[in-house]
């Protein structure tokens, strides 16, 4: 699960919101996936756009969004090797949008579409390699040449990133963020030093149940014994039945003793 302690809560939620966005409608031609560790890494499989030397090739790339994103402009990586005018042989991105030109308005879709834009229309001017940048302003076809021998050997199709890999993360992010908000409410709620009553579970219907109060002694809890089942109802029968002898009982004895005094107060008159 995405723990994200390098970016502060507001960039998260809106992060999240893009990313699913993306997942769910992607750019031509890019596919973006997330790092679970750390929402700050985002990554990238952007496909050769047709009619370039690139062409038929994945390359993947990430982004490294800084604290104080979008404030300051993310750094670009290509991780797969490409022989390009603006892309470093360690793989860094030269392009405006993520220097001069950045603005913190501009989504990480914005991006993207700028990152394979320069794939199709390269700024030689302003080179991070400079073989690839003089080949191309000098002989196209050998710059051409080279670069497609690159894409052949290194931009092989890359393993697809899940679908719906982004909403799960972003869900489960939603989810750990709600559980914390929950987990801290129950904090307040309860004082300090004062424990919850433990009861234990399932208890016996005959046994008494044990209460643990917060000063840390156990206290026996009066509860009636529960009847249950078909052993309830006949132990519920044979009471009444005992009950109803008892009575019965009585009741001949307190006859009885009556005809004996009616008998003495006869003998009397006699």
């Amino acid at each position: 699960m995405a723990t994200n302690e390098n970016l502060p809560p507001n960039v998260i939620k809106q992060l999240a919101k893009e990313l699913k966005n993306l997942d769910e409608s992607p750019p031509e031609g890019i596919k973006v996936g997330v790092n679970d560790d750390d929402f700050s890494i985002i990554y990238a499989d952007i496909e050769g756009p047709a009619g370039t030397p690139y062409e038929n090739g994945v390359f993947r790339m990430k982004l490294l969004l800084s604290r104080d994103f979008p404030h300051s402009p993310p750094k670009g990586y290509f991780l797969t090797k490409i022989f390009h005018p603006n892309i470093a042989t360690n793989g860094e991105i030269c392009v405006n949008t993520l220097k001069k030109d950045w603005n913190p308005s501009l989504g990480l879709r914005h991006i993207l579409i700028v990152v394979r834009c320069l794939l199709i229309e390269p700024f030689p001017e302003s080179a991070l390699n400079e073989q690839a940048g003089k080949m191309l302003l000098e002989n196209y076809e050998e710059y051409a040449k080279h670069a497609r021998l690159y894409t052949g050997i290194h931009a092989k199709s890359k393993p697809k990133f899940k679908t719906g890999a982004i909403s799960e993360s972003t869900t489960a992010l939603n989810v750990d963020q709600t559980n914390s908000s929950a987990l801290n409410a129950d904090q307040k709620i309860t004082a300090p030093g004062a424990a919850m009553p433990v009861i234990s579970a399932s208890p016996s219907p005959l046994a008494p149940i044990t209460v643990t109060r917060g000063n840390g002694q156990d206290q026996p809890a009066v509860v009636a014994p529960v009847e249950t089942g078909v052993s309830g109802c006949a132990a519920s029968a044979a009471a009444t039945t005992t009950t109803l002898r008892k009575e019965g009982g009585l009741a001949k004895a307190q006859a009885d003793k009556k005809k004996i005094d009616a008998r003495k107060k006869s003998l009397k008159r006699l």
